[in-house]
């Protein structure tokens, strides 16, 4: 049965968060749990979904990154042995990057969805994650010369 299933979706903030949201349908198939960035934003997402939160880092503050980066990882880390996920979905950047390396670590599947605003360039999660994923997902036919063992989705929009 898919409930004994445990999914972990994981993005940062944004347009990556509206992207992994649409897979809303697998949410009452499945069992499991959101994972994002904290913000004023996402505060309202524990209302209706079981949500952990990562601390909100942007790269353009290279200093303060680096140790919300690390602080990242290691919560992940707890996230991950606490949720105890069969497979982890993202939709991509900086804060899933680590989630999917510590599910490839423990044996577990990694699906992993390319942006939909990328159509001609790869993104650098993307290519991060690419040869670990599991199943490599792009939304523009254009960008199976970029991942050549991706298979393309279509808009998840």
């Amino acid at each position: 049965m898919k409930r004994h299933k445990r999914l972990l979706l994981i993005s940062s903030i944004g347009g990556h968060l509206t992207q992994l949201l649409q897979l809303e349908p697998l949410f009452k198939e499945y069992q499991y749990h959101l994972v994002t960035e904290k913000s004023d934003i996402t505060a309202e997402l524990k209302q209706k979904h079981p949500t952990s939160y990562l601390a909100y880092g942007a790269r353009n503050y290279p200093l303060r990154y680096i140790f919300k980066f690390t602080y990242n990882i290691i919560k992940s880390i707890f996230i991950f042995l606490r949720e105890r996920p069969d497979i982890v979905i993202t939709t991509g950047v900086h804060t899933a990057v680590p989630m999917c390396y510590i599910a490839k670590l423990f044996r577990k599947k990694v699906i992993f969805i390319e942006s939909f605003a990328k159509s001609s360039s790869p993104t650098l999660s993307g290519k991060m994650v690419y040869p670990i994923a599991d199943l490599f997902v792009v939304q523009w036919e254009s960008m199976k010369k970029i991942y050549p063992k991706a298979v393309y989705g279509g808009s998840i929009y």
